[in-house]
Parts: C-alpha cells; structure tokens; sequence
C-alpha cells in the first residue's frame, strides 16, 4: 500500500506533465547518463523565471537540455540563456533540443568547460537567475559565484537537493550527501537570501538575492 505521503509527493509530481519535445530531450539525457531534472523540479523552473521575469539566465550543467527547456519557456522572449557543461556531446544534443522548441541559436550561448574556470569571467550583478546542476562536491563554491552574479531580486536553485532521500538521514555521509547539506546550511544562514527547498523531483532549492 503506497503511503499517504508517498502519494501526494508522486501526485505533485505528475501535476506536471512533458510534452514530446521535453520527453525526446529525456530520453537523449538518459541514453547518454546526464539525468534530468523531473518534472516537477522543471516546472519550478519555469516558474521561477517567469517570476524573475528573467532577461539572462546562467545554467551550471547543461546535460542534454531539458533543464534549458524549462528555462527558456519561463524566460522573457529577448531573454539569454548561459549554460555550461564540460560534456561537449551533451550541449550538441542540447542544442538540438533547444532548436526542436523553436529557439534560435541567438537565444542559447553555449559554454563548454569547467563551472569554476567559466563563471568568474561573467559579470557582477549581470544575472537574474542561476541554475545549478552540475557536480555536487561544488554546490558551495557554485552559490559564492551565484551570490556575485545575480542582482537584487535575483534568484539561485540548486537542483538534487534532498538527493535520493539520502540528505534527510543523518546516517548517510558520503561526500556529495554532506556537500549537499552544507549548501543547505549555507543559504539558510546567508543574510541576503530568502530560501526555500521544494520536494519536487529530487529536491529543488532556490533563494531569492535580498540584498548585496
């Protein structure tokens, strides 16, 4: 018998649904071991955009799209969207996605490398949302450079935040489990944000730049 709240976790996030375009950006992420964020999470997403009425968008792990999706249906129509990944195959198939939904190449700018080595060179206060999925023993270092790049009113998420149910139990204290939670405590204690985790997908954080 599934447990009541096993059941309204599973119906939130169904309450979304992909349509053949996200599914196909899917099923490429799976094929080739880059897992996309739910659908749930991709909808928080989009939401969050449209609530930032983001303009310019920086995404830390691209994967095969599905994620940028989400953004770019969210993002105002002139808006920009960054996204880095040190998977080269993976913003190629990523950017057939992004030009099966209708999105020019003018809309996308594609970074292949390394997070660390990239975000430095964008600017200050430039951003008015940052995306992270990238690699989890980062996260921390991920939400310094987010802090610099987003202007007030400008929100971070951080995507496998509650990570297979693992960050909740205190027993569970492999490396990218304890990044994780350190993150958490991180955004939480940071006076110029306003967080909150949703248990979308696989845990979506974001937080709100409050002030500089």
């Amino acid at each position: 018998m599934t447990h009541p709240v096993e059941a309204t976790l599973a119906y939130a996030e169904q309450f979304h649904q992909e349509d053949d375009i996200l599914y196909a950006a899917r099923q490429r992420g799976l094929e080739m071991g880059a897992t996309p964020i739910l659908p749930g999470g991709g909808a928080a997403l989009c939401f969050l955009a449209t609530v930032a009425n983001a303009k310019s968008v920086v995404e830390i792990g691209t994967g095969c799209g599905v994620s940028g999706l989400w953004l770019l249906r969210g993002m105002r129509t002139d808006g920009t969207l960054t996204s880095v990944d040190v998977e080269p195959e993976h913003q190629r198939l990523a950017r057939l996605a992004f030009a099966e939904a209708g999105f020019s190449g003018g809309r996308v700018r594609l970074i292949s490398g390394r997070a660390l080595d990239v975000l430095p060179r964008l600017s200050d206060g430039g951003y008015d949302m940052v995306f992270a999925d990238g690699a989890k023993q980062e996260y921390a270092d991920y939400l310094a450079e987010a802090v610099r790049l987003l202007r007030v009113g400008g929100i971070v998420a951080f995507d496998n935040m509650l990570w297979h149910n693992r960050v909740a139990d205190p027993a569970q204290r492999d490396t990218d489990t304890v990044a994780l939670r350190e993150v958490g405590k991180l955004v939480q204690s940071d006076e110029r944000l306003r967080s909150v985790l949703m248990p979308l997908g696989d845990g979506l954080l974001a937080a709100v730049k409050i002030a500089d």
